[in-house]
């Protein structure tokens, strides 16, 4: 008798033990990062992006730096944008930007020398606007001379860093290619200038200058007229905005 009790004891103490595992009731790691808090959206990781050509450092793309800053600059509403067309010149898209570039010639280049002229009466952007900056001429001359080439490059090609990002290394060049145009002096967009760090700050604070970027509902969506920023870009920005929007 007492062997069969023993054997029942040792039979209910391995199917304890079998079975236990599977009456835990564990959390299961979320499929996602953790949650933004500006907009309350799970962050999806990263992918690595290996699509496109990576970026040679010698070369001036027009998709990635004279587009944007054409669009930005020049193309705004009241210039030179497909609606209003101003003197006939249109500066969003390559075929018309190319009909007021000459390959390989600066002088014949109207859209290059209307931008490094020092007559204000025919310079563009014409003032209260800002003169292009002397890199962003650089940039435009540069292209020409190598043929002013429709071609477009990965920014991110096989990465995206989001750490110990600044605004002066990471976020003003991102800026001033595809925001200042249209918010830098004389009549920003919307009232709203992003010419200093602190322009720029105070706008990320209210939450319009990410929102617009990643095109959250209820905000305009930006860089007007021009290319959304790229999902690495806009990483960028909320990463340093998350981070503290260091200087």
């Amino acid at each position: 008798m007492q062997k069969i009790f023993f054997l029942i004891s040792c039979v209910a103490l391995l199917l304890g033990t079998i079975l236990q595992p599977a009456c835990r009731h564990e959390l299961a790691p979320l499929p996602f990062g953790p949650v933004d808090p500006l907009d309350t959206v799970v962050v999806i990781p990263e992918v690595i992006d290996l699509t496109g050509r990576p970026c040679s450092a010698d070369t001036v793309y027009f998709g990635n730096q004279i587009l944007p800053m054409l669009v930005s600059n020049c193309g705004m509403s009241g210039c030179h944008s497909v609606q209003s067309h101003k003197e006939g010149v249109i500066t969003t898209d390559y075929a018309n930007i190319m009909k007021q570039i000459r390959a390989f010639n600066l002088s014949q280049s109207k859209i290059y020398t209307s931008v490094i002229t020092t007559n204000l009466g025919d310079r563009m952007p014409p003032p209260p606007a800002a003169a292009l900056t002397t890199e962003q001429k650089n940039l435009l001359k540069k292209w020409i001379e190598q043929g002013a080439l429709n071609n477009t490059c990965n920014e991110n090609y096989g990465k995206c860093d989001t750490i110990n990002l600044s605004y002066t290394t990471h976020i003003q060049p991102l800026v001033s290619g595809k925001c200042q145009g249209c918010h830098s002096t004389g009549n920003p967009g919307g009232g709203i200038k992003l010419t200093t760090y602190a322009e720029v700050k105070a706008s990320a604070q209210t939450g319009k200058f990410y929102g617009s970027i990643a095109y959250l509902p209820g905000i305009s969506k930006m860089p007007q007229n021009g290319t959304r920023l790229s999902a690495c870009q806009t990483s960028k920005v909320k990463a340093w905005i998350n981070a503290g929007m260091k200087q």
